[in-house]
């Protein structure tokens, strides 16, 4: 169905596109989508904070004619480098450690703003919940974007 350099291009976590692969082929769509969020479950944080390195910070364009940096032009293509996004991107990294990051497709860069601002008053465990929220959303669109293109 696909093999772990194309799974990577949609989670850049080797656990988990080993998983997905070795995993397959599926006999549909649905069963891949349920394979790549059982294997997303099983992720620690050192798994996701694996996959969160390959995120540029929000706002600042990806880098290289990778399929990962083409998915993230498009996906953060709302998301300019603001002032307020720069602040808020520093702010974010100053508290955490690692970039911001969110699914940002079909946001307004005031609304990927208001997210960071709001997210900066999580703790450490709740952060890392929600960051693996946001990176399985990542994911699972960039999955369907691969399924997309086998039917």
């Amino acid at each position: 169905m696909f093999d772990e350099e194309e799974l990577l291009a949609c989670c850049a976590s080797p656990a988990w596109a080993a998983a997905v692969a070795r995993g397959g082929p599926y006999p549909d769509r649905a069963a891949a989508e349920a394979a790549a969020m059982a294997a997303f479950a099983t992720l620690t944080w050192d798994d996701i904070a694996q996959a969160m390195s390959a995120h540029p910070r929000i706002g600042d364009p990806p880098k290289g004619d990778s399929t990962e940096a083409a998915w993230s032009r498009r996906e953060q293509s709302a998301a300019r480098r603001s002032p307020e996004l720069v602040e808020a991107n520093r702010a974010y990294e100053d508290r955490f450690g690692h970039v911001f990051l969110i699914f940002a497709s079909g946001r307004t860069e005031d609304e990927i703003v208001a997210a960071a601002r709001q997210r900066l008053g999580n703790d450490e465990a709740t952060e890392r919940r929600v960051v693996a929220g946001e990176l399985e959303k990542i994911a699972m669109l960039r999955l369907g974007r691969l399924l997309d293109a086998l039917e």
